[in-house]
């Protein structure tokens, strides 16, 4: 992303009262907690669920922070026309408080001016100095 980005790029949308991640919880409580930089996540599933969310609400410090530093871009470049609107966990591996590697397979929904789209993952987390970073992915059919 250019540092000379529309107006309507670099705009974020509100902050939502639910968290989009899709656990039961407010955004403030629960993703906005670890975009905040107050706690960190604990397992590649709840990095994976923290980055959906930086994306719905355009967050690129931190998607940038929660990415392995030998895979992350310069910037993120969101589409101001798409909006992220729900995560559904299909399955992980590995991943947890004693692992060092994990996947994470979702389906994320999202709309492009008024159409339904969905985005198939399945994406790769390793610790960096301890904490989970997104590596890559690979998408599904």
């Amino acid at each position: 992303m250019s540092t000379r980005r529309a107006a309507s790029a670099r705009k974020a949308p509100p902050i939502p009262e639910n968290c989009p991640c899709g656990l039961p919880a407010a955004y403030v409580d629960c993703c906005g907690r670890l975009h905040r930089g107050e706690v960190t996540a604990g397992t590649a599933e709840q990095v994976m669920r923290s980055r959906f969310s930086a994306f719905a609400v355009r967050d690129e410090a931190y998607l940038l922070r929660s990415w392995d530093p030998e895979t992350r871009p310069a910037d993120v470049d969101f589409d101001p026309a798409m909006r992220w609107e729900r995560l559904e966990i299909l399955g992980t591996t590995g991943g947890g408080m004693f692992h060092t590697e994990g996947t994470v397979e979702f389906r994320a929904h999202y709309r492009v001016r008024g159409a339904a789209g969905e985005l198939h993952e399945r994406s790769r987390f390793r610790r960096d100095r301890g904490a989970w970073v997104y590596l890559d992915g690979e998408i599904e059919p």
